[in-house]
């Protein structure tokens, strides 16, 4: 049931910490920038009892008023719950929250779950640091934009123990409706977000430099954007296509070679010339192609080009 106008009171911890109710309802939420403060506040609104901390006291302001409690510092806010959520701008910055004086002996007994930006390296370093401190821990990775969180459209996966998820799953499920347990290696989630970002940062600049070829030829980006969501499964199927070919090891009798998309993509640079725009993306993309035709690849699938990345 909802807690309204109220958050957890640290002088009842004992009690707090009994049974697995308090396990489903209280948590502190460590980091209150635009996605910590997204991610407790869908908390607060789904009726936990959540306790909130952050560098900038002022941040928690906003949450107090809708019932959370503010620790007056990060050793009290691990006391205040028995699962701690971070969400702060790396591991590197989760390491010093957790290894500042008198915050890594109230850990023991607790499960910390890490939401902050890292490598599966650094992943697989906090556990080791989590469970020396006596803490269970699952990482996780958000795929969502802040206002996102605390619905369904919001993807969070989170790696580690399976009984240590299910016990706090209920808590996820507040954030993000597509909470996703990414498997026992701890590493799961942040190969995930890893592997996405990559994908991403070809897309972001990828649109950048499309926008940039319409607006050079006197059209409207909004056209752009809507031929893209028009093809929108045909890259879905392909994405699926590029896995199997990869995971198969199978990349001859393409539809379409490497040499041919690696022809097209130098006309990308030629066209930024004529058009008088940054051709940094394109130049880039042709000199990947370039490097695969050259080591042998050319007739061979597009995503042949992972073969040069080994």
């Amino acid at each position: 049931m909802p807690w309204p106008g109220r958050g957890p009171d640290p002088r009842r911890d004992s009690d707090r910490h009994s049974g697995e109710d308090h396990m489903h309802n209280d948590i502190t939420v460590i980091g209150l920038g635009e996605m910590g403060s997204a991610l407790a506040g869908a908390l607060v609104g789904a009726g936990h009892r959540v306790t909130v901390w952050n560098r900038s006291r002022g941040k928690a302001a906003a949450l107090t008023d809708r019932g959370a409690t503010a620790a007056h510092d990060a050793a009290a806010a691990v006391a205040a719950s028995p699962v701690v959520l971070v969400c702060v701008s790396d591991y590197a910055a989760t390491r010093a929250i957790l290894e500042a004086p008198g915050v890594g002996g109230q850990l023991a007994g607790r499960v910390l779950v890490q939401l902050s930006t890292g490598t599966p390296q650094d992943a697989r370093e906090l556990d080791e640091l989590v469970r020396g401190l006596g803490a269970e821990y699952l990482d996780g990775a958000i795929l969502a934009w802040p206002r996102q969180i605390g619905t369904p459209d919001a993807y969070v996966a989170v790696s580690g123990p399976e009984a240590t998820f299910r016990r706090v799953e209920k808590l996820l499920l507040s954030v993000a409706g597509a909470a996703t347990y990414a498997g026992p290696r701890v590493t799961g989630a942040a190969a995930q977000f890893a592997a996405t970002l990559a994908y991403l940062a070809g897309h972001w600049i990828g649109f950048a430099h499309g926008a940039r070829i319409y607006q050079a030829e006197g059209f409207g980006v909004e056209q752009f954007g809507r031929l893209l969501a028009g093809l929108g499964p045909i890259l879905a199927a392909d994405n699926v296509h590029m896995a199997t070919v990869v995971a198969e090891n199978r990349f001859t009798d393409p539809e379409s070679t490497l040499r041919t998309a690696g022809h097209d993509i130098q006309g990308l640079v030629r066209q930024a010339a004529e058009a008088g725009i940054d051709d940094t993306f394109p130049a880039f993309a042709a000199a990947v192609f370039e490097r695969a035709v050259a080591a042998g690849y050319g007739d061979e699938e597009h995503v042949a080009v992972i073969k040069t990345m080994r």
